[in-house]
């Protein structure tokens, strides 16, 4: 489509030195018209980004109208820009306040606005910082990152419990449930073993 090193924008979200975009002909001609009215509402240094999303946008729904056979006018393009800084911003608050307020109904919205009850909103994600220090309650204070359990690490203490319970059983009875979990066939001894074991065990229980 276009070259990033060629086409370039201003501070304020126009081409610069008159060959960018004022050179772009047909639908992207008419889509970038649109889109630099709307490029200086995002932050100053999303801006080329965000102008490449929106023109890419804009042919985006163009192509779906075509295929409608609905024709996409300049108001359409213009409520695609709305639309799309709305998005940019909703996202931004997101990532800031861990708040995406399209969640919510219009309603609720307009009450946040009037009452600001963005800082008490139940579906704000709290962010924290893994290097944040936990008190252990005894003076102690560790980051946090060094308390997430880690997944790939062995669990001591389920291992001691199974250690425990296989010890607690006969050595013979340990084997012949190996070897029947490993999938090998048992032989007459060991298949009457096991249920004499089986109903000693359940006896136990009862």
């Amino acid at each position: 489509m276009l070259d990033y090193t060629d086409y370039t924008i201003d501070g304020d979200g126009y081409q610069g030195n008159g060959n960018g975009y004022d050179q772009l002909d047909g639908d992207w001609a008419l889509y970038y018209k649109v889109a630099r009215y709307f490029v200086h509402k995002v932050k100053r240094e999303d801006r080329q980004d965000f102008l490449h999303d929106l023109l890419l946008e804009m042919a985006k729904v163009k192509a779906k109208y075509e295929v409608t056979g609905k024709p996409l006018t300049e108001a359409g393009l213009m409520r695609v820009a709305r639309y799309e800084v709305m998005s940019y911003w909703r996202n931004c608050y997101q990532r800031i306040n861990g708040i995406r307020c399209d969640n919510c109904g219009k309603r609720q919205r307009q009450e946040c606005r009037e009452k600001d009850l963005y800082r008490k909103c139940p579906r704000a994600i709290s962010i924290e910082s893994l290097d944040r220090l936990v008190e252990d309650g005894n003076g102690d204070r560790t980051p946090l990152y060094e308390m997430i359990a880690d997944d790939n690490a062995v669990d001591l203490v389920a291992m001691l419990d199974a250690k425990f319970t296989l010890n607690s059983y006969p050595r013979q009875a340990v084997l012949i449930a190996y070897k029947r979990y490993a999938g090998y066939p048992l032989d007459k001894r060991e298949r009457a073993y096991l249920s004499r074991f089986s109903r000693r065990t359940q006896k136990t229980l009862v």
